[in-house]
């Protein structure tokens, strides 16, 4: 009997494993065993688990949140604090939506071995929110005027920086500077001056640093690593990664609270090192559409797709970036791009080979984003003998031009239109993705992972194992190396968009290639659109 690719994909969901692991053959026999294991013996692929972590154990860490908007209350809920304005929230949503699971998902999350400490945010209502849900008499947290009295308080082991842009490496500085570990949020820096700097402190310093780019505990990540090294692709030579979104939360037009006036927020705190304008609400809470605050989508969405295919292939800062775009779909005062297009090249990559030595070496890195259209594109490695989709579940298709595969086409074992693996870690478990936002999110290892078949938090784990490397010695998963490279890549992007040319790099010395008559710190900073003329009189 033939099966068909319908009936195949229909049996994919009763796997009882943990993670389905599936195999097909388009015009094969599904009943022939030896076919079958035959494939699955040439693959040689096993899903992975996640990572034993020891437990935090002793006295709680004391932790100080820096920053305290939407990502901030988000990294407080894998600590295991959340606001009693989203307890009720989520109450209701569960009264109209049964099948959300977010507060159950909580409520079940494991205890770390926390205790929130102090809170600092310059804007007073947020800074409340957090003493009111959060501050005891059992445990009363303080409120720090800034971040340096924070750190210098003697009463904070560990700090999380979740702040605009712009203020990410000066805190993180200053608190490894004073042996205070760091959960930092991306990008790590915001000019390419701070990013040395942040290195060399974290590299003195002798607490721990975790970058926040919490796909690394996904589990079909790790997979597609084993998966990469195990030569199951060929040779990747291209790699499609993308941002799609269509709303104005997408846009980063957040809401501006109604409470937000001179008093009740510390604007010059807020700017700091950025350019002195009078008070403005719309740059206080939409930060990320300007350069002297933000990053744009190279610091703030790019940064995402480069570290997580990083993890996979370990393929370091790019020799060169171009990059292109502009602000066409929200033309609201905004002086970062709504659309950008980046290729990043690596002349001298490999992922090895099924042919002759020599003739396949490079990779391209392609990166595509729009903030006006929020149909999904999928991620896509592009290798000579395979290719992979890669999200929160993967699949892989033969490719028919393969050399390693070529038997099992000619014999039509396999075929380039059916997929001959697919892992999906959520196979034995029901699932509440609702919105296309969630899967977006979901596909890029930002929400969730499966362990046993169950949904995780990827946060929770991802800060997790930096409160265990704090307690028991070890290494995190995103530290400061792989922090580096991230941001290096996103400058060199931004950079790119903003002068119109190459953007190299000089792997020997470890340098972005200088531009004769150009400080390139200065052009990422610059709120203007980079021309002729400031070119001249820089």
């Amino acid at each position: 009997m033939k099966w068909t690719r319908r009936d195949l994909l229909k049996g994919l969901g009763g796997l009882p494993i943990l993670g389905a692991v599936w195999w097909a053959g388009a015009a094969s026999t599904v009943g022939k065993r030896k076919e079958r294991t035959e494939i699955l013996e040439q693959l040689n692929i096993t899903p992975s688990l996640p990572s034993a972590v020891p437990g935090i154990s002793g006295d709680p860490i004391r932790v100080g949140i820096i920053g305290f908007g939407i990502r901030g209350e988000q990294l407080c809920r894998s600590l295991g604090f959340a606001t009693k304005e989203w307890i009720a929230d989520m109450e209701l949503e569960v009264q109209e939506n049964p099948n959300n699971k977010g507060l159950e998902d909580f409520l079940k999350q494991e205890k770390l071995n926390v205790q929130l400490a102090g809170v600092c945010d310059i804007f007073d209502v947020r800074a409340e929110k957090a003493l009111n849900s959060f501050s005891t008499s059992e445990n009363k947290i303080k409120r720090y005027a800034t971040y340096k009295e924070m750190i210098h308080s003697g009463d904070i082991d560990a700090v999380v920086i979740a702040t605009p842009d712009h203020w990410h490496a000066p805190m993180a500085i200053e608190a490894l500077n004073n042996n205070v570990h760091v959960y930092i949020e991306k990008p790590m820096t915001h000019t390419i001056a701070e990013t040395y700097h942040l290195r060399d402190a974290a590299h003195k310093s002798m607490a721990v640093l975790a970058v926040g780019h919490q796909h690394r505990q996904t589990l079909s990540f790790r997979t597609a690593k084993d998966i990469v090294d195990k030569g199951t692709l060929g040779h990747i030579s291209l790699i499609q990664t993308n941002t799609n979104r269509n709303s104005d939360n997408g846009a980063w037009n957040y809401e501006i609270h109604e409470k937000a006036n001179e008093q009740t927020i510390d604007w010059a705190q807020f700017l700091g090192t950025a350019p002195e304008i009078p008070f403005n609400k719309n740059h206080f809470f939409r930060w990320r559409k300007w350069w002297a605050y933000g990053s744009g989508l190279s610091g703030d969405l790019l940064t995402h797709d480069y570290d997580r295919l990083n993890c996979v292939l370990n393929m370091g800062i790019p020799e060169s970036v171009m990059a292109s775009g502009g602000v066409y779909t929200h033309n609201d005062g905004r002086n970062v791009p709504d659309v950008l297009q980046v290729n990043m090249e690596f002349p001298n990559f490999n992922t090895g080979s099924s042919q002759q030595p020599g003739k396949e070496r490079g990779m391209t890195f392609c990166y595509s984003a729009t903030l006006g259209n929020g149909f999904s594109r999928p991620t896509i490695l592009m290798g000579h003998d395979a290719t992979m989709e890669l999200g929160n579940r993967l699949t892989i298709w033969p490719d028919g031009g393969s050399t390693r595969y070529m038997d099992m086409l000619e014999s039509e074992k396999m075929n380039p239109r059916v997929p001959i693996y697919q892992y999906d870690p959520a196979s034995n478990s029901p699932d509440a993705v609702s919105s296309a936002t969630s899967q977006y999110f979901a596909d890029k290892g930002l929400m969730w992972t499966y362990i046993d078949g169950k949904r995780v938090d990827a946060t929770f784990l991802h800060m997790r194992e930096w409160l265990s490397v704090i307690r028991n010695g070890g290494t995190v998963s995103c530290g400061i190396q792989e922090g580096f490279e991230e941001a290096i890549a996103a400058h060199m992007a931004g950079l790119s968009w903003k002068l119109g040319r190459r953007i190299e790099w000089d792997p020997e010395l470890q340098i972005i290639k200088p531009i004769e008559g150009i400080d390139l710190d200065e052009v990422l900073l610059s709120n203007e659109m980079v021309t002729a003329d400031f070119i001249m009189v820089s």
